[in-house]
């Protein structure tokens, strides 16, 4: 049913993709779908979660200590600009519509998921190394994460918008954004 409802949002995006059109994809009766889960938004966070390349599971495993925090936060940029430029044709259709968006976010504060949650996990990981002497004192962990994750979202969205592979660039990219944060970090 995920397959089929990543299939089903990648084309018509979120605010058209039915559950109906989603259960049909996936050789379910929508009644079945209903039976799995309770709504199209609870669908679209899981294959977020699921069928998307692995960011946010990614920053829960984020050891503070471990490797460097510049490499770290290499693995963090490259995943988010691969997670972001995947999951763009799926959920930009949302602001489009503002009962959808309306209806999303309800949907998303009762799960408790949403797009905060990256730069919660960031912000964690970084104040935690914050705490081990590895980020500098004065450092702003929350601003730290807002302009690294900021930056993979406008990378994606610009390759995206220009119909550019990534293949290759999420990993240089991932690079030179991570470069502009060295000064934050205890060498």
């Amino acid at each position: 049913m995920l397959d089929a409802a990543a299939t089903v949002m990648r084309e018509r995006g979120l605010a058209h993709a039915t559950t109906k059109e989603i259960a049909k994809e996936a050789g379910f009766s929508e009644a079945t779908l209903y039976k799995h889960f309770t709504d199209k938004t609870e669908l679209f966070v899981r294959v977020l979660a699921e069928r998307l390349p692995a960011f946010v599971p990614m920053l829960a495993n984020l050891a503070e200590g471990q490797g460097t925090v510049l490499d770290n936060l290499r693995l963090v940029a490259a995943a988010a600009i691969r997670f972001y430029a995947d999951s763009f044709p799926i959920s930009a259709s949302i602001f489009a519509e503002p009962k959808v968006l309306d209806a999303h976010r309800a949907a998303l504060r009762r799960t408790g998921s949403g797009p905060h949650r990256a730069n919660d996990g960031v912000v964690a990981y970084l104040t935690a190394e914050q705490g081990l002497g590895r980020v500098r004192a004065d450092a702003d962990p929350a601003s730290l994460a807002a302009l690294l994750l900021g930056a993979c979202f406008q990378h994606a969205f610009l390759y995206q918008f220009t119909d550019r592979s990534l293949d290759v660039d999420a990993e240089d990219a991932a690079e030179r954004l991570v470069a502009a944060l060295a000064p934050a970090v205890v060498p």
